[in-house]
């Protein structure tokens, strides 16, 4: 699956991307942010993220511009939520930080949630990471007014996480882009 917006083209991670991933992940100031990376990351573990098999209603997309790796983003499934819930995840390569990048890849993903029949949306941030509230607020998301423990490899344990929903059938439609 790929999806076309106005700067970012999101897309499928192939082997040949380890060493991006590696490149843009391997960053204690990302991984620390995210649930499953460990850290440190290593080169052996973008080999077996590229090689993570797809799963059709909880896709996961390399965020690229002008062929360049931004980041990563997906939706999985959210255990918590019960079945059928999605969540939301995504992670940025801190020189693309703060370019909006994280923002226009979040709404397309929201269309492709819709598109897949989800009807509602997860996500969360470490209560020291307000920029990813700010990613989530302006893509539609609301806080659920809950804080929960949520463990980080990255952070080696449990830490307080922001909660934020989305029901996908109250949120607004995003134009495709041409």
């Amino acid at each position: 699956m790929f999806h076309v917006t106005e700067r970012l083209l999101l897309r499928p991670a192939w082997p040949e991307d380890a060493e991006a991933i590696f490149g843009g992940i391997a960053d204690e100031g990302v991984v620390r942010n995210l649930a499953s990376a460990p850290w440190p990351y290593s080169r052996e573990d973008a080999q077996a993220f590229v090689l993570r098999a797809q799963r059709d209603s909880y896709p996961l997309f390399l965020i690229t511009s002008q062929s360049r790796l931004v980041g990563c983003i997906g939706i999985d499934q959210n255990g918590d939520a019960g079945p059928g819930a999605a969540e939301l995840g995504y992670w940025i390569a801190r020189p693309y930080w703060g370019r909006g990048f994280a923002t226009e890849a979040t709404r397309a993903v929201i269309e492709i949630a819709r598109l897949l029949g989800h009807a509602r949306l997860s996500a969360g941030h470490f209560v020291d990471n307000p920029a990813s509230g700010r990613v989530l607020r302006k893509a539609g998301f609301q806080p659920t007014g809950q804080v929960a423990k949520r463990h980080s490899c990255g952070r080696g344990g449990a830490a307080d996480c922001v909660m934020f929903a989305l029901d996908l059938q109250d949120a607004p439609q995003i134009p495709v882009a041409a």
